[in-house]
């Protein structure tokens, strides 16, 4: 069931898929808290939402493929932890933008999501079952769109200082 890629391996890169999640979630949040821009607030808090989507997907998703749910005291305990060093670093950087945090916020957002792209791009090309495959490329897609909606309101910030307001958020209708 699990040839080119062990029980063990796959553990690792659902945990780490999960890590992702927890901290873009944490981010946006943090990102959201921090502009100014009432529109700016409304796209860091969907993208929140959807971090939690994920995370409500995986959940499901990890339980089945791996036959427990003991991977959730790892992700409990990311979870408990204050801050991760990395996001407040992150944080830290968008707030030291004199000035300019809300274009820095959205640059380390693209940063995160294209970390969260090439994640689940290789979790794409390793896996072996079908069902958490096609997951992953659904989340990549999303994860994609996600990083589009952040180009477009970086460019529209650039270019003439408006935020795209939330029905914007999703081209295809949905909110």
């Amino acid at each position: 069931m699990m040839s080119p890629l062990g029980q063990g391996q796959l553990r690792l890169l659902l945990i780490e898929a999960l890590k992702l999640e927890l901290r873009g979630k944490e981010f946006f949040l943090r990102a959201a808290e921090t502009t100014n821009n009432e529109l700016g607030r409304k796209m860091f808090q969907h993208l929140a939402k959807e971090e939690v989507h994920h995370l409500e997907t995986f959940s499901r998703l990890f339980t089945e493929v791996l036959g427990t749910d003991d991977w959730k005291k790892e992700i409990a305990a990311e979870e408990l932890k204050e801050n991760s060093a990395v996001i407040e670093s992150l944080v830290s950087r968008m707030k030291g933008a004199a000035g300019k945090s809300d274009l820095e916020a959205i640059s380390i957002g693209l940063e995160l999501e294209k970390k969260a792209i090439e994640h689940f791009g290789q979790a794409v090309a390793v896996c072996p079952d079908m069902k958490t495959k096609e997951i992953f490329e659904r989340i990549v897609a999303e994860e994609r769109f996600h990083y589009d909606l952040l180009q477009a309101q970086l460019d529209s910030l650039q270019n003439t200082g408006f935020w795209l307001d939330t029905s914007e958020f999703r081209m295809d209708g949905k909110y």
